[in-house]
């Protein structure tokens, strides 16, 4: 029988970084309930900003958070109020008993289809105004396979699709996609997609080549 992975926690160490890079002994679990939080409310409060990733960096009294966007002018805001804002409100999440400085890092993803995130949030954004699944699947599949350095890509939808009574799975793939290979560099993301008629789960897979060792 086969055995489902992970994508990316297959990888971790060979060709994946951790998302969350801190070492701790008496506080893991709080540290770690504090790292889903932050995350959980990042999400939430800057949905319409295309977040690729979240990675959290921590040192002894200094918190240290990188957003991955497509959209940094949304994050940033007018002379840097938005981030002002979500420092304020970060440091009321996780409590004034404990002294900490946050800093807010934020990146650009300048092609929005070299992140599966990203294109997976822009299919659920699709399916939720009720276009058509097939095209949106074969449209999304070319723009990938359309970008330079991209070798290959597949994308998968589960749910009532179309609005049908009983679900069922599409999936459309083109070029090569390795996904035993553990120097394959892929890309992944899992993203819902809230219709009138129910969720859709949608799966997103882009290879990107492999990493070999210097």
């Amino acid at each position: 029988m086969s055995h489902k992975v992970h994508p990316i926690g297959f990888r971790l160490k060979d060709t994946q970084g951790w998302a969350s890079r801190w070492i701790a002994k008496k506080d893991y679990p709080k540290l770690l309930e504090e790292d889903v939080r932050i995350r959980a409310y990042l999400s939430k409060k800057l949905k319409e900003a295309g977040i690729a990733s979240i990675e959290i960096e921590r040192q002894a009294g200094k918190l240290n958070i990188i957003i991955s966007t497509g959209r940094p002018g949304l994050v940033i805001g007018r002379g840097g109020s938005g981030i002002e804002e979500l420092r304020r409100a970060l440091l009321k999440l996780i409590g004034t008993a404990r002294k900490t400085e946050i800093k807010l890092d934020i990146r650009e993803i300048r092609n929005p289809w070299e992140s599966a995130s990203l294109t997976g949030q822009a299919i659920a954004q699709q399916l939720e105004k009720r276009m058509p699944f097939r095209r949106v699947l074969k449209q999304t599949l070319s723009k990938i396979m359309s970008t330079k350095g991209i070798e290959g890509a597949r994308i998968e939808i589960a749910g009532r699709l179309g609005g049908a009574d009983m679900s069922r799975r599409e999936w459309v793939q083109d070029g090569r996609l390795p996904r035993q290979t553990l120097r394959a560099n892929i890309d992944y993301a899992q993203v819902v997609a809230t219709t009138t008629y129910g969720t859709i789960g949608i799966k997103v897979w882009i290879y990107k080549g492999e990493i070999f060792d210097n």
